[in-house]
């Protein structure tokens, strides 16, 4: 399998802020290898479609952006293209770079945007107020990773993430389990309600997520 030019053999990694993303648990596999190329990821779907960008001739990079975008459709949790992240490249002659695309602060945030006229601090307005986000960066970010580092085309890696939003996939359990402990939150808006609950509870395992 040849990955292409400058990130050949490259590795990539995704440092993406996941907003709400339960602890890693212990490998419990022994360690794989590969003579040409290896994906490594929290999540099937996503994995595979990373995997066939390599074996259609793709480069890492190729293989980490598209990973990505799928991942902010079969896991949000932790696949965040409204947040923002950093990403590792390494190419095989030894090269490094470090493309960061943390998300940031709005142009017309102050010190004070979160206190009251009296100067004390508005409940919950840094948590869950329309002032506590920041600018994402993460699609800019993946864009800037394929554009410099990449082989394939924007439209190549976005493509699996809009197939499999529009189509859907089955929920599993670590997707129930988060969606139960952060209900009350997505329940209070009507987006995030209408896409992860059915008949007012969330998803359960083996339920269809679709986005169409």
């Amino acid at each position: 399998m040849r990955l292409g030019r400058r990130a050949t053999a490259a590795t990539a990694i995704l440092l993406a802020a996941a907003l709400l993303s339960p602890a890693t648990p212990a490998a419990s596999r022994p360690a794989a290898r590969a003579r040409h190329a290896m994906v490594a990821g929290p999540e099937p779907i996503a994995t595979a479609e990373a995997v066939k960008v390599l074996r259609q001739g793709g480069n890492a990079v190729d293989a980490a952006v598209t990973m990505a975008l799928v991942l902010a459709v079969t896991m949000p949790q932790a696949g965040n293209i409204g947040g923002g992240g950093y990403m590792l490249i390494r190419g095989h002659d030894g090269d490094a770079s470090v493309i960061d695309y943390r998300e940031t602060a709005p142009a017309a945030a102050t010190r004070d945007m979160f206190l009251d006229d009296k100067g004390d601090v508005i409940p919950n307005a840094s948590l869950s107020s329309y002032r506590a986000c920041g600018v994402p960066g993460t699609v800019a970010g993946l864009a800037m990773a394929l554009q410099k580092h990449g082989t394939i085309s924007w439209k190549r890696a976005v493509e699996p993430a809009i197939r499999v939003a529009r189509e859907g996939f089955r929920v599993d359990r670590g997707l129930e389990e988060n969606l139960e402990q952060h209900a009350g939150s997505l329940a209070a808006w009507p987006a995030t309600r209408s896409i992860f609950f059915r008949e007012g509870a969330p998803l359960r395992e083996g339920d269809r997520l679709a986005q169409n």
